[in-house]
């Protein structure tokens, strides 16, 4: 590895580590955050995980709105949203349990907003929180809304795996791939890998070497060339 090679190494595990600080909300010793949970965030449950493994600091809130949203829905007769709700109510009081979480309920209402998403971000404006939710539509809005969200498909998006140039790898072709002579195959960590010369190659596995890599709105997407 040349100086050019380390340098941008360096680079970045500095971004990544940034992306962290920034996606999971990382405190500040002695200064506490108040994070709100979504529906989304809470069926999710992957903050049960963030929670415990010491991520997550200050105050999670989950809105009695929120609350009776998923009621409903586990009173309702879809039997797959019933279930999702259902295990939604079971997180919230897996963290209500949780020692290593300071939970509360808030019962802020906002008659006068009718829209749920709409209310999340009033209720964030208001107790100058953040917001934990996957719902991409909402995520948009609360940051042109001057509310910061911490989305973990994000997180997880940009913490898979570091690959640099010239690591040699194996990948089953599984299609052809937009370019001319293209095949497409997959990591283990769901990164696509665009292969050169592979478009007749669909079904079988090869050996590759990476040779750069390209940052996506959906994640990272490889390109490599078929080792001889």
């Amino acid at each position: 590895m040349n100086f050019i090679d380390i340098i941008q190494t360096l680079l970045l595990v500095f971004i990544i580590a940034l992306l962290v600080y920034r996606q999971t909300g990382l405190s500040i010793p002695g200064k506490s955050k108040k994070l709100i949970l979504d529906s989304c965030a809470l069926i999710d449950a992957r903050i049960v995980e963030l929670v415990q493994s010491g991520f997550i600091h200050g105050e999670l809130i989950i809105p009695r709105f929120i609350l009776k949203e998923l009621q409903l829905l586990a009173d309702g007769t879809d039997s797959q949203k019933r279930e999702r709700a259902r295990f939604g109510l079971d997180i919230a009081n897996t963290l209500q349990s949780n020692n290593n979480a300071k939970v509360s309920i808030s019962s802020q209402s906002f008659p006068d907003i009718k829209a749920t998403d709409d209310k999340l971000i009033a209720l964030a404006k208001k107790l100058s929180a953040d917001l934990y939710t996957t719902d991409y539509n909402l995520n948009k809005v609360a940051t042109v809304e001057g509310v910061k969200v911490l989305n973990i498909n994000e997180l997880a998006l940009n913490m898979r795996p570091l690959i640099l140039p010239g690591e040699k790898k194996s990948v089953k072709i599984i299609q052809k791939g937009s370019g001319r002579n293209q095949g497409v195959g997959y990591l283990e960590d769901g990164t696509m890998v665009v292969v050169e010369n592979a478009n007749k190659l669909i079904g079988k596995t090869v050996e590759v070497q990476i040779n750069r890599y390209h940052q996506t709105e959906s994640g990272k997407m490889i390109f490599a060339n078929i080792l001889k």
